[in-house]
Order: C-alpha cells, then structure tokens, then sequence
C-alpha cells in the first residue's frame, strides 16, 4: 500500500460528497488538523477511533478506504 493511499481515499470520497475538511472534521468530531495531516500523508497510520469516526461519517466501510 502506497505511504498516502487512506489520506487520498479519504479526500476523494469527502470531495464526491462536496464537504470540505473543515465539514468533515466537524461532522466526524475531529480535529481539523488532524484531518489535515492524514489528507496529506503527515499521519500515515491513523488509529482505529480515527477511522471509525470518519468512514461512518463518509457512511463507507474502513475497507473502502484501505483499498
């Protein structure tokens, strides 16, 4: 798997839905500086909260954004 490729997943799937990060770190409960990092590879392994707060947001399963 690619250094970036959740970062990508996530900034793809927020964009099909027309949030931007700062939507989406709010709708998650997360910080915007976190969603930040992860989007730009900074944080290459988010934890497992992490993920389960944005794909429940973006409604997909964690797979989709492993894949």
């Amino acid at each position: 798997m690619s250094s970036n490729k959740i970062g990508r997943n996530i900034k793809e799937l927020r964009s099909r839905l027309n949030l931007t990060q700062d939507d989406l770190a709010k709708k998650a409960d997360i910080k915007y500086t976190t969603l930040t990092k992860i989007e730009s590879g900074v944080i290459k392994k988010p934890s497992v909260q992490m993920m389960a707060k944005i794909t429940k947001t973006l409604n997909v399963a964690i797979k989709k954004l492993l894949s």
